[in-house]
């Protein structure tokens, strides 16, 4: 099968136009220019961001002994993985931000596998509530038509046409499904399931990128794993492979000015430094409050501009009890709390955790309201399935990512007609800046995708 990134790397793809300008595919463009770097002197390196991305950047620079400067706004590493203690007595985990471990996710598996980390088995078995209905994990199914019909577009997948995947990024992934012959409670559950995996409703989602991301993923869409201890496990277990000082935390890039074969850049504390390669992770929010000369160009502006996060909330609520009484729990629902799915499975306590897992609009009205506001929301959502989950409620935290002060969203998302156009620019060099980030990777919203897209940007520099 040709994957997303295969097919956008192959030199028989025509260039694609926005607004006028011509855009070749991007590793061709970074193919036909090298740099030369005397291995007695090193160019100096300074990466932007700690996260998953930044992280991996330097951990693969240090395997080719050569050392990076990583330059942190936040108070710690990590950037959108996030992982909350929420109960100290049962050292009870929750992941606040990034959370699945696909079982084709390589690289992310293979750095767990060289750095000791455990893996667990996080795969759920899917309930619903639907029009006021609670249905059982094996109670609710897609209609035949409709299984049969999706059968048959994966199957197809492997044989369309590049023009077949750039006519598919023209139109969302809602009027795809519906084109297809999808209606009724199968295009509601759908719309309720896809917009969780998206951060936002399917009307707003390429259909090529939907398609794509389902052919190719795993069988549970890569929410199969979770690492032993939260997944900053990991970025702490990368930063324990690099010199303390080759972390800066709390020093936000506020402007970066090329000159030649130099980059000086300015932090908002003051903090200057130079270097003659830069890897930039941070997400477009980020890239777009700093003040870049010479200024970026203008197609990069644009594809900058024109990139959206999704808008996700997540709610943690911690249980005296796990009532759900099934470790692989969670439930698709059609009122505001969206998605509830057990978060502390594989942690030993009689205590447990459901986090509501909320996206778009309804995100936006989770994040405004009270805790208690919240609780009695799902709460009452769950009251066809359990009697009186309230009164078992000790504590809850919830974030959200649509007010990030770093990304103003968890993960990007590409839109109608974005696949082929933005993203090439947004993943093309500048000068002596390279980018890298999950917003630039084959599937959007993973730590596998920011580990793939750090490395690729490390080995480039390198080359």
């Amino acid at each position: 099968m040709i994957t997303r990134r295969k097919f956008l790397a192959g030199a028989s793809i025509a260039p694609v136009v926005l607004a006028g300008a011509s855009i070749a595919p991007a590793r061709a463009m970074a193919a036909s220019k090298t740099f030369q770097m005397a291995t007695s002197t090193p160019a100096k390196i300074v990466i932007l961001g700690a996260g998953f991305s930044g992280l991996a950047a330097a951990y693969f620079l240090s395997k080719q002994g050569t050392d990076a400067t990583i330059l942190e706004a936040r108070p710690r590493i990590g950037g959108r993985v996030l992982s909350h203690t929420i109960d100290d007595a049962d050292n009870l985990v929750v992941e606040l931000g990034a959370e699945w471990v696909g079982a084709s996710h390589a690289r992310l598996l293979s750095l767990c596998k060289e750095l000791g980390l455990e893996l667990k088995n996080n795969q759920l078995n899917t309930r619903l509530i639907y029009n006021g209905k609670y249905f059982e994990k094996e109670a609710w199914a897609y209609s035949d038509a409709w299984k049969n019909k999706f059968q048959e577009i994966l199957d197809n997948y492997a044989n369309l046409s590049e023009e077949d995947k750039i006519d598919l990024d023209q139109m969302d992934w809602w009027r795809y499904l519906v084109d297809n012959g999808i209606s009724g409670q199968d295009l509601d559950v759908r719309e309720l399931i896809d917009s969780t995996d998206f951060g936002e409703s399917i009307r707003q989602v390429s259909a090529f990128a939907a398609l794509s991301e389902y052919a190719e993923s795993s069988r549970k869409n890569e929410m199969d794993y979770k690492i032993v201890g939260g997944n900053q496990q990991l970025a702490k277990a990368i930063a324990a492979k690099l010199k303390p000082e080759q972390i800066l935390l709390n020093h936000r890039v506020v402007s970066i000015v090329q000159s030649g074969e130099t980059v000086t850049i300015t932090c908002s504390n003051g903090f200057k430094i130079e270097a003659n390669k830069v890897i930039c992770t941070l997400p477009t929010f980020a890239m777009k409050q700093i003040a870049w000369e010479p200024m970026l160009p203008r197609d990069k502006q644009r594809a900058i501009s024109g990139l959206q996060y999704a808008r996700i909330n997540k709610n943690a609520l911690l249980y005296n009890q796990r009532f759900w009484n099934d470790e692989s729990y969670d439930l698709v629902t059609d009122v505001l709390p969206h998605y509830l799915y057990h978060a502390t499975k594989n942690q030993p306590s009689q205590k447990g955790v459901l986090i509501s897992y909320v996206i778009g609009d309804k995100a936006d009205v989770f994040a405004r309201q009270s805790d208690e506001w919240r609780s009695a929301v799902v709460d009452d959502a769950l009251k066809s399935a359990f009697i009186d989950t309230r009164s078992r409620l000790l504590k809850q935290v919830s974030y959200y990512w649509g007010n990030d002060d770093y990304s103003r969203g968890s993960y990007a998302i590409y839109g109608t007609g974005q696949w082929f156009t933005i993203r090439p620019i947004l993943e093309r060099n500048f000068e002596n800046v390279y980018f890298a980030g999950e917003h630039i990777a084959d599937w959007q919203g993973f730590m596998e995708g920011a580990i793939e897209t750090g490395e690729a940007a490390a080995e480039q520099i390198l080359s």
